[in-house]
């Protein structure tokens, strides 16, 4: 043990466009909406997480919700340094040491960045004390996260659905063969949403309300075994500029979902195609993995399953799959060197 290794704490982040989760000696420590609030007349940030989530959609002149993070990546770099800053320091055993720790990271990336994009994510974490940081491809870290040993010669097809993205890989012997990166996923869902109730119900509905309809009555295909009842959404009446309430059913929403949900079947089955002919016949035999927010959409797994004619299985408690295969990176990473990058 080094003489400075008291003053270093390691941490695994799923940097999300919808949520960032932290996992620090094993446990998620923060799990928190990606959004923060800021007051535009100090430039000063007033919430973070639930607490800013709630004031989206409510905000007056001087208060401004932003989400930092964009399609998996930074979009607002200042705005994403404070809210990891304020994330991190909310971890209680970081506030009782006397000294401010330094930071062994690992944070999750999509597959698709570029290098720019890889350098804004090294560089806040070097703003919020980062001193050694690896960076990890989301869909690695799931296959990770879901139990499947990547380091055997075995392909292994992974499907992880977030917010701002969806990454589809193929995984043999620790590395990707063939990935895809496509922007469908929860947050173009909602803007389905947002939609169709313009356009079928003259209703205007917050984002807010969009992402509620979609977790309680998402579906990706109409024949459900159980399927959800239908609830209640309130928003303006686009002609006659009131309040207004109309009842939604699941089928309606699979209808809206279905051009998103055909793009994604689309860039699987391209996927697929661009698969060597042996990791193909593993996945066969082994079928498609799904994690992430996304792939808890009501029947999403059936559908996918009918298109490829393989069997696909959702990850155990999906949406911290990611995380929890960064945190198994985090308590090895001399056993795992080869599918981390160290960025710079």
């Amino acid at each position: 043990m080094g003489l400075f290794d008291f003053f270093t704490e390691d941490i695994a982040i799923d940097l999300g466009t919808a949520n960032t989760l932290i996992i620090h000696k094993g446990k998620v420590v923060v799990d928190s909406p990606s959004i923060v609030a800021i007051n535009t007349k100090t430039g000063k940030m007033i919430a973070i997480g639930h607490e800013a989530k709630l004031m989206q959609g409510k905000t007056h002149a001087s208060i401004k919700t932003i989400r930092p993070l964009k399609d998996g990546v930074i979009a607002d770099f200042d705005a994403s340094e404070k809210m990891i800053l304020e994330m991190i320091s909310s971890i209680d055993s970081f506030n009782k040491r006397f000294i401010k720790p330094r930071l062994r990271m690992v944070i999750c990336i999509p597959s698709g960045i570029t290098e720019v994009e890889m350098r804004a994510v090294n560089d806040s974490a070097e703003k919020v004390r980062g001193e050694e940081i690896y960076l990890i491809h989301e869909p690695m870290a799931a296959a990770i996260g879901i139990g499947i040993d990547i380091k055997k010669p075995e392909g292994k097809m992974i499907i992880d659905i977030g917010g701002g993205t969806t990454e589809i890989a193929v995984i043999a012997l620790g590395g990707i063969v063939c990935d895809k990166s496509i922007k469908v996923a929860g947050d173009v869902f909602t803007s389905d949403i947002v939609y169709h109730m313009r356009a079928i119900h003259n209703l205007f509905v917050g984002e807010r309300m969009a992402e509620r309809i979609k977790i309680e009555v998402g579906a990706a295909t109409e024949a459900l075994e159980n399927p959800p009842e239908d609830i209640a959404v309130q928003g303006r009446d686009l002609l006659t500029g009131k309040p207004k309430e109309i009842k939604v059913s699941y089928r309606e929403i699979a209808t809206a979902l279905d051009k998103s949900l055909l793009r994604l079947e689309d860039a699987i089955m391209e996927t697929l195609a661009n698969t060597p002919p042996e990791l193909a016949a593993d996945i066969y035999n082994a079928g498609i993995y799904m994690a992430g927010g996304g792939s808890m959409l009501r029947g999403l797994d059936k559908r996918l399953s009918q298109k490829t004619d393989l069997p696909v299985y959702i990850a155990e408690d999906p949406l911290r799959a990611v995380v929890r295969g960064t945190g198994i990176v985090l308590e090895d990473i001399e056993g795992y060197k080869n599918v981390l990058i160290k960025p710079f």
